[in-house]
């Protein structure tokens, strides 16, 4: 017969088998998620800059207006959907709901025949973002253990990036063989990658209503429930979380949208293919940084590898600012996907670290609104500066505010 307290502990554990790569179903399945819709996205939304340029003829400016409306739209309802989520309890059914409204969304690109419907969509797809991006990172930290933040958030940023190589990689052949080489994009093309874009996100969605659970944490010693990696009680909204946020502000303000990359990449004579393989490369450095960089916070801490990540942004964008010749955008374009693989992962992570788990939806959904909202004005003046002075002018910019932000991090927040 058994013996009972064996018996007990049997059941108080998770069983290994059920741990992919060491990490809980939910982390597993919602990196399953991100990749999939991530291999949406980058096949509708990584050119559009190209479809509004060359196809609607829009300038920079309105361009600059669009992406900044994007990345800035329904900032409050990461707050609210954050907050909602640590009231209720219920975080899977407002990342569904989430990911549901951005996967309706898309279609509409098919028939835009204007830079206002582009709005449209772009507005509503980003409304799905705010409403599930809070509650998913959150359901991801209430899921993991507080030694394992770090390998969790690195993971879903992995596979969340390999979504984009695989969705730029088919973009990118498709765009081949239905117009070979062509510097500027054609209407028929990016009709095609909306329909087999959609394909994707839809599967997405599935995935969430029936593998992703809210985890049922009863007691106080749970995995990434109420402790900190010291096991001592945090407070609602601290100092260093405060503080936290307004660096990511400053950052955020010389970090305007990637569509600028876009057109740099065009400017320097890269056709509409060879961008498409860039931002593959650009992914793919991402997606293999990210777990190796969220593993190496678990052990020396997450300000140090947020820190060395600001330094290559730094670098990157002053790469993208001097940059002469086709073949440096190959260069820097890496440098920036180690940025990324470096910082997206463990500053979610490093937000788990600073609040309790009882707010971690709330505290998200102002991490994401502090940068969201900050969005506008960077790519709006990023749109101008590239106007009225130069195309190397918003690179410039976003060095120099990098560099403001790691000098703050480094003398105003502690480990």
């Amino acid at each position: 017969m058994m013996n009972p307290v064996l018996s007990e502990k049997m059941k108080s554990s998770p069983r290994k088998g059920r741990k992919p790569f060491g990490l809980s179903s939910n982390v597993f399945f919602l990196g399953i998620v991100s990749f999939l819709t991530d291999v949406s996205s980058e096949m509708i939304f990584t050119i559009l800059p190209l479809f509004l340029l060359n196809v609607l003829l829009v300038g920079t400016p309105v361009i600059g207006l669009i992406e900044g409306i994007a990345e800035s739209t329904a900032t409050l309802l990461k707050i609210l959907s954050g907050w909602l989520s640590d009231r209720l309890g219920k975080r899977k059914v407002l990342a569904a709901l989430g990911y549901g409204i951005s996967t309706l969304a898309k279609p509409f690109l098919y028939l835009a025949s204007s830079w206002e419907l582009v709005l449209g969509v772009r507005f509503a797809d980003r409304i799905g973002k705010g409403i599930r991006t809070s509650p998913r990172d959150a359901l991801v930290a209430d899921s993991t253990s507080p030694q394992e933040m770090g390998k969790s958030f690195g993971f879903h940023r992995a596979l969340d990036t390999l979504g984009a190589v695989v969705g730029l990689g088919a973009a990118a052949g498709i765009v081949f063989f239905l117009q070979k080489g062509g510097l500027e994009l054609t209407r028929s093309t990016y009709q095609m990658l909306v329909l087999v874009g959609i394909v994707p996100a839809v599967i997405a969605v599935a995935i969430i209503l029936f593998f992703v659970h809210d985890p049922r944490h009863k007691a106080s010693g749970d995995a990434g429930v109420t402790l900190t990696s010291d096991s001592t009680p945090k407070r609602k909204f601290g100092k260093r979380f405060k503080i936290f946020l307004a660096i990511m502000i400053i950052f955020t303000l010389g970090n305007s949208s990637d569509a600028f990359l876009v057109l740099r990449a065009q400017d320097l004579g890269l056709s509409v293919f060879h961008i498409l393989l860039v931002f593959v490369f650009f992914n793919l450095v991402y997606a293999l940084i990210s777990l190796p960089a969220g593993m190496l916070s678990d052990k020396l801490g997450r300000r140090k590898v947020i820190i060395l990540g600001w330094a290559i942004y730094a670098l990157s964008y002053l790469g993208f600012a001097i940059a002469s010749e086709s073949w440096h955008i190959w260069l820097v374009f890496g440098l920036y996907g180690a940025y990324y693989g470096a910082t997206e992962g463990v500053t979610r992570a490093f937000v788990a670290d600073m609040v309790g788990a009882e707010s971690r939806g709330t505290a998200y959904g102002f991490f994401h609104t502090a940068v969201g909202i900050t969005a506008l004005p960077a790519s709006v003046l990023a749109g101008w500066l590239w106007h009225w002075i130069d195309p190397a002018a918003p690179f410039f910019l976003g060095s120099a505010m990098a560099g403001i932000a790691a000098v703050s991090l480094i003398t105003l927040v502690r480990e």
